[in-house]
Order: structure tokens, then sequence, then C-alpha cells
């Protein structure tokens, strides 16, 4: 394996690197010194100087090369007004790492944290932890005993600096710009969501491990598990490609070719080797998607890739190596599946340690209009051409996708093929009412295949709750709007699901809606509540 050139990273030290004529070097100095060990050569020193030490630099650069000629200095000036200052260190150390060409595949960055003063080393501990600094800390002392050309001793370190905390509240914001970057910035309003993206993405930036993404097809695993990958590459963590494989489309002796690849003359029609997908993954992430659809073959298969990083390609009897992480998706439930026999139960376990469940857009019903909004800026920013709803088409839209009617079968896919077609069709970027009604039509259509009797058009008998003699009591206007709220209740999961559905428009004015307890109320007036009809989770409403 080809040697990595060692680069180191640190401030220039003010006191400590100071020296004047043939007496300089009758002093230990810390960046100089690094240079100076035998049995290190450091390819590069980027030299880091706020204020006005030119000179300095320039002294200090002269005498490294003066004995480590071999090392390139390179001076970088950072604009920090107050080197004390922790908002105004860690402002600057995050532009200069965010614009640095770091290149982990030839160089090894190390940080050098004995110059500089307090706040700039407790900086560059953090943003190092945090993956801004792909790089190992490194500190330096002086010899017990100073004599002339003794560099002294360097270190790799684990500081304690829990104590630290008046930058928290800046690393919380990076986190936050984390988690809005997993959900492309779209003001999602489920909290349960919320609460999952937040710790997707502290996993995410700590982990390694798999991650096991559920949940109906179109909820947006594959979309989720590329902005995780972005995530990452961001940070460093990742240094390969993205790799994509709907396992659903494996099938035969071609899946095992496809996932681990084959050497020449494996099988017939094998006439060269290739390379597969867990090797082209290398150093990146691979989303396997309906990894439930694999056989039990490619599973055990891939068990041994993601436990020891290395595996054998079809037909070939040396083991090849790929140092990925797997994210797995699957719309089935994986644990009836291992009780079944179609899947494995190490594999399961072994993918099993972060499991997140996305709820499909019916569940997610008040993130559709943010989601719109999101979509139709998209359309507008590939297509050159801004699009908008005017109040009475927002509104006409919003009613249907809330509604009863609205089946969203194929997820936040349906959303999104839904917006597109409304946007291409808008004259000069307004989508009207008129078009508002045609995609509603069409989406009815779409899912009329879908619907229960519950969602027709005839509906749910009221007596069927009631009885005739308390319905014949009742306004027409009273059994209408009961019959609705009879038909959203029978198709969500929960009180406050079919709540949230309910009362859309005007939880959205409080500042903490309680939508189970006004379903609540509303139901008791004609004496229903909500019980569970089983244990297996359907609700239904009983007298």
């Amino acid at each position: 394996m080809k040697k990595k050139r060692v680069v180191v990273v640190g401030f220039v030290g003010t006191q400590l690197d100071k020296g004047s004529g043939s007496g300089r070097w009758d002093k230990w100095r810390p960046t100089v010194a690094l240079t100076q060990h035998d049995e290190m050569v450091i390819e590069r020193l980027e030299l880091l100087y706020s204020g006005k030490y030119e000179n300095l630099v320039q002294q200090v650069t002269r005498d490294i090369g003066s004995v480590s000629p071999e090392t390139e200095v390179v001076a970088r000036q950072l604009p920090i007004a107050d080197p004390w200052d922790f908002e105004d260190v860690y402002g600057s150390l995050f532009d200069f790492a965010k614009s640095y060409p770091f290149d982990t595949d030839n160089e090894e960055y190390w940080i050098h944290i004995t110059t500089g003063s307090h706040v700039v080393q407790i900086c560059m501990f953090l943003m190092t932890e945090a993956h801004y600094f792909p790089a190992r800390l490194l500190q330096s002392s002086p010899p017990r005993r100073h004599r002339a050309g003794d560099p002294g001793s360097y270190t790799l370190i684990d500081l304690d600096l829990s104590r630290y905390d008046q930058i928290a509240q800046r690393f919380s914001r990076e986190q936050e710009e984390g988690v809005a970057f997993l959900k492309s910035g779209i003001a999602t309003r489920n909290a349960r969501f919320n609460t999952m993206i937040d710790e997707i993405e502290r996993v995410a930036i700590k982990s390694r491990a798999p991650i096991l993404l559920m949940g109906p097809t179109g909820a947006g695993k594959s979309f989720l598990a590329r902005r995780v990958f972005e995530l990452k590459k961001a940070r460093h963590q990742l240094d390969g490609k993205f790799v994509e494989l709907n396992c659903a489309t494996l099938h035969g002796d071609g899946a095992g070719s496809t996932l681990f690849g084959h050497i020449k003359g494996a099988f017939t029609g094998a006439a060269s080797d290739r390379p597969g997908l867990l090797r082209t993954a290398h150093k990146g992430l691979l989303f396997l998607d309906e990894i439930g659809e694999l056989g039990l073959d490619e599973q055990a298969m891939l068990l041994k890739a993601v436990e020891e990083k290395r595996f054998l390609p079809v037909g070939g009897d040396h083991e090849v190596q790929s140092d990925f992480q797997l994210i797995a998706g699957t719309n089935r439930d994986l644990s009836r599946e291992v009780v079944a026999g179609r899947f494995r139960e190490d594999l399961y376990a072994r993918i099993n340690l972060w499991t997140y469940e996305l709820p499909g857009l019916v569940d997610r019903s008040e993130d559709i209009e943010p989601n719109i909004d999101y979509l139709l800026a998209q359309f507008g920013a590939e297509n050159g051409q801004m699009v908008r709803l005017n109040k009475e088409a927002r509104d006409h839209y919003m009613r249907f996708a809330m509604s009863a009617e609205a089946l969203w079968m194929g997820n936040f896919r349906d959303l999104s093929a839904s917006v597109t077609r409304m946007a291409t069709l808008a004259d000069a970027g307004r989508i009207t009412a008129a078009i508002v009604s045609d995609e509603t039509r069409r989406l009815k259509r779409l899912w009329h295949h879908y619907a229960t009797p519950s969602t027709e058009a005839d509906g749910i008998d009221p007596e069927e709750v009631l009885g005739r003699d308390q319905i014949a009591q009742m306004d027409l206007f009273d059994v209408m709007q009961l019959k609705a709220v009879i038909e959203i209740c029978r198709r969500s999961k929960s009180m406050s699901d079919a709540g949230r559905k309910l009362f859309a428009a005007s939880r959205s004015a409080k500042e903490k809606p309680n939508d189970a307890d006004r379903l609540k109320k509303y139901l008791a007036k004609f004496g229903l509540n909500w019980e569970r009809l089983n244990a297996g989770g359907s609700d239904t409403i009983v007298r």
C-alpha cells in the first residue's frame, strides 16, 4: 500500500516559536521542532497565523528550511481579530476547513494543538472531533533537559474538553443545518418525522454501522439514503461513491454477479471480469433497497461482506476487499420474514442496529403543503420558470389532499408526479383552480381500484353506529358532517392522526393543538367514542 504524505496543520507560536540570532537554537520551538524528528518526514506544514506576524512566520519558515529542506511550508493568514473569542476563532477555522482541498487518499493530516491560544486549541480539537478536519490530533512536548538539536517528543492525544461549552450553541446550529440538509430544507411539521431525522443526523455523523430504513414504497427511503451520503461526504467521512440497487430487480445467477462481481469464465456469458457493486462502493455508501427480495445465498455473502469487508466474487478462489457503509431499505416486516424463513436471522440482527420507519404521506398529511412548495421551487429551478398556486387553487388542492378521497398510494412519488403535472400545464407560471380540478379527477382515477367501500362516493351509513331513531332526530347537515368524520376515522391509524386531518387548517393557529381531544368531544355529542377493534392496531367507532 502506498504510504501517505504527512501534512501538519498548526498555528505559529507567537511566543514559543520566537527566536533571534544564533541563540534561537538554544530554546525549544515547537513548530520548528516538529520537523527535526529523524523518524518522521513532514511533507507539508500548513502554518496558520493571525495578526501582523509575517516576520515571525518568515523566520520560522527559513529555520525549517535549514533543518528539513524536504518540508514545504505554506503560510496562511486567517482573519481572526481576537484569538480569545470563541465565535471569532471558530468562524475563521470553519471557513478554512470548508475551503481546504483535503486529499485523504494521498495525505494524512495531523492537527498540531500545542501552539495558539487555549481557545484556538479547543476549537481545533472540536472541529477535528466533528470531522470538519479529517485528521488526527498531535501534541508536541519539549525534552526534559534541553540540548541543542533535541526536538523533544510528540504524541497523539485525547483531551477531556467537557467543561468548555461556550460554543455549544454554534455546534448545535451546525447539527440543525445537518438535519435541515437531510430534509432538503423542507420545513416539515410532523413531530415524529422531525424527531427521527434528528436522530438519523447524529447517527450518520458518529457511526459507520448499517442503517435500516423501513416504510412503504414512495416514502422517501432512497432519497434519504442519498442525503445521508451527501452529509457524510461533506464531513470528509466518505471518499467513494453512492451506489444504489433495488434488489427486486435481481434474478437468478445474475444476482450474485451484480453484487459481488465475477471472474472471466465463471459462467456462460462471463466474457470478462466484473467488479460488482460492492467493490464499486468501496469507501462510499451502498444503498440496497428492498433488501428483503435478496435470496438466502446472497444474504449469507452480504453478511460476510458487511462484517469482514471481504468476499468471494462468483467463480473466484481469492477474496477481494471493499470497505463500504450499508443502508438497507424495505417495505416488508423483516422480523416476520425471519420467522417465515425467507430472511436470515443473523443478517437481520446485523442490519437492525439503527432501524427507522419512514411514515407514508397519509401519516404525514401536515407535510403535504411544505412539500408542494418545495416541489414547485425544484420544478422552477430545473425549468427556469417560477410556478405558483393562486390562493383559490391552493385551497382547492389542499382540501382534496387532506380528505378521505386522497389515498396517496404511491406516497411522495404520487405527490411529486401530481405537482409536476400541474406545473407543466400552468400558463405564465400560474396553477389555477381549473388545473387543480383536472388533477384531482386524474388522481381519483389512478386510485380507483384501491378504494375501499368506506372511501367510495356513497361512503358509510351513519345508521350503522347511531341507529335509525337517533338519525331521524338530526339535521341533514349534522348527519353529513358526522358521516365524513366517521370515514376519516376509519381510515386513520389513531385518534390523533384523524384529528390532524380533520382540523388541518385551524390547528395551525393554535400554539399547542390537541386534535385528539377535539375529536373526542365531537364524538361524545353523539354518544360515540374511539376504541381499539383488535390488538393488530385497527381502530373503529363503537357505541
